[in-house]
């Protein structure tokens, strides 16, 4: 079976689609960083959540999240190390929850 000139023209700008959106997606987070800063120190042009989300998200699953006021700095240390392991949280992300709440009281 023979290709026409179109035939071939739109096979070539699919596999071209697929290839940037192969790429794209498997594109690392670190070089997505390394080459997006523009200045905008900021801003974070990634999918990472930041501690307000994910104070809102995961404290208020088991309980009603008290007010940020509520605690001083190092009872939110205090706090953030016993809820790490309750509510099974990475280093980074109680790190900043934590951040979140001692700036925000």
């Amino acid at each position: 079976m023979k290709f026409s000139g179109i035939s071939k023209l739109l096979t070539l700008v699919i596999l071209t689609t697929l290839a940037f959106t192969t790429y794209s997606c498997s594109t690392s987070k670190e070089t997505t960083e390394a080459t997006s800063n523009d200045g905008l120190d900021d801003l974070s042009f990634t999918l990472e959540k930041s501690g307000a989300v994910l104070w809102g998200e995961t404290c208020g699953r088991c309980h009603n999240a008290p007010d940020p006021t509520a605690f001083s700095d190092r009872q939110w240390d205090a706090i953030g190390s016993h809820m790490r392991i309750r509510a099974g949280l990475t280093a980074e992300e109680t790190e900043k929850i934590v951040t979140f709440l001692q700036q925000s009281n």
